[in-house]
């Protein structure tokens, strides 16, 4: 990434922007989990991070999704969160007859992650982008037209083939488990 922002390193300045739901799921397919601090300390080598950002949906009472928050936060991660939607789904959806259950809770952060990455990008040599979701391909191709530069971390299981064209710069968790994961 180049340096277009004078800092006292020779490493690039960025921000982070994780996309928690995504993260999760990438997490229940590999077979294991990123732990945050090693994460924080592998990025922290490479770039001058300014800022970790997770964003996340919370459902109302969930004391174990609370407690893991509040460890987010003690560790420097800021924490961006909204209500989980519980959503009914008919008895005949596909859905309800491949999992056997008639509601699912969904939140979506897309717009907020795009919206402070836009805000952002000028303060910052570059976007370190955690997820692997197809919707962020056209942000990203942006971000690439107006000289900006963009690097997703994804898992191999979850990097979506329009993300990984668009985004050129990507790691895959898998290739650096050994700096990432919680043992």
């Amino acid at each position: 990434m180049p340096n277009k922002l004078k800092n006292k390193s020779d490493k690039p300045r960025v921000k982070v922007y994780i996309d928690g739901a995504n993260v999760f799921y990438s997490q229940k397919k590999m077979g294991w989990v990123l732990d945050w601090i090693k994460v924080k300390t592998h990025l922290k080598t490479i770039y001058d991070v300014i800022e970790f950002r997770y964003y996340t949906g919370l459902k109302n009472n969930d004391e174990k999704m609370a407690k893991y928050l509040k460890y987010l936060d003690a560790i420097g991660i800021f924490v961006i969160t909204k209500p989980l939607k519980e959503i009914k789904i008919d008895y005949d959806h596909p859905m309800a007859k491949l999992h056997n259950y008639d509601k699912i809770f969904k939140c979506n952060f897309d717009v907020e992650i795009t919206t402070d990455i836009l805000l952002d990008k000028l303060n910052v040599d570059g976007i370190i982008l955690f997820s692997g979701d197809s919707d962020f391909d056209y942000l990203v191709r942006k971000l690439r037209d107006f000289g900006n530069r963009i690097m997703v971390y994804a898992s191999k299981k979850t990097l979506s083939w329009e993300l990984k064209l668009s985004s050129r710069d990507y790691c895959y968790f898998e290739d650096i488990k050994n700096s990432i994961s919680r043992e």
